[in-house]
């Protein structure tokens, strides 16, 4: 067996490995795109294609693959309707809400295949930091829909009348989810400050529920 041939079988038994590296290497590459609809769409694209193959990887049953599917679809046309029309309104709220579901699933799907034995393998490990990357880009899809519906949601310490940029939104979506507390962009509106509040809950449950669970299963000794 060649080198080669061994790097893609571990590739293979650890997805969420890949899916966290991709994840992360998204935060260095998406400012190089710019924040307008082509690359933006170019980088969602690629995206579906890495969580395509996670929840595939989580071996799901038939019924649950074909919900990923049922949403991956829409989520796919609607990436490159929001690149023709990043103007409409109605396409880019529609276009964050059916991401947001989209990922939502996706997380709910790696946290069962976490939760699926009491075996901690090494891609459930790289599960958890691929599941709370997940979580992260679900919010900011939602926060997008959030400041369509409600005009002026988030505001900034720069151009605070202007609409939040994508990466703005992923900025404050991480920041919020790692508890490390809100920065130049801050939740203004009732709605925005709810849907932040709800982010914030999550990763705090996660981090007590998930983390803690792969935790002591890994330190438990071994019969």
């Amino acid at each position: 067996m060649t080198d080669l041939d061994q790097h893609v079988r571990t590739l293979r038994r650890n997805p969420c490995g890949v899916l966290l590296a991709v994840q992360l290497l998204g935060l260095l590459v998406y400012p190089y795109l710019g924040d307008q609809p082509i690359g933006r769409a170019v980088f969602g694209l690629f995206g579906l294609v890495v969580l395509t193959l996670a929840v595939r990887a989580v071996r799901l049953t038939p019924a649950l693959t074909w919900v990923a599917i049922l949403l991956g679809i829409p989520v796919v046309a609607l990436t490159v309707l929001e690149a023709l029309q990043p103007g409409n309104h109605v396409v880019v709220a529609t276009s964050g809400l059916v991401h947001a579901a989209f990922y939502a699933y996706t997380a709910w799907a790696l946290i069962r295949y976490m939760f699926g034995d009491d075996v901690v393998t090494t891609d459930e490990l790289w599960a958890t930091g691929a599941t709370f990357t997940v979580v992260a880009w679900a919010f900011a899809y939602l926060y997008v829909a959030v400041q369509v519906f409600w005009p002026g949601s988030f505001i900034a310490a720069v151009d605070s009348d202007s609409a939040r940029t994508w990466m703005d939104l992923l900025f404050l979506s991480v920041t919020t989810l790692t508890s490390t507390g809100l920065s130049d962009i801050v939740p203004v509106t009732p709605h925005a400050r709810s849907f932040v509040m709800l982010e914030q809950i999550a990763g705090m449950l996660y981090l007590a529920m998930v983390v803690a669970r792969v935790t002591a299963l890994t330190l438990r000794p071994r019969r």
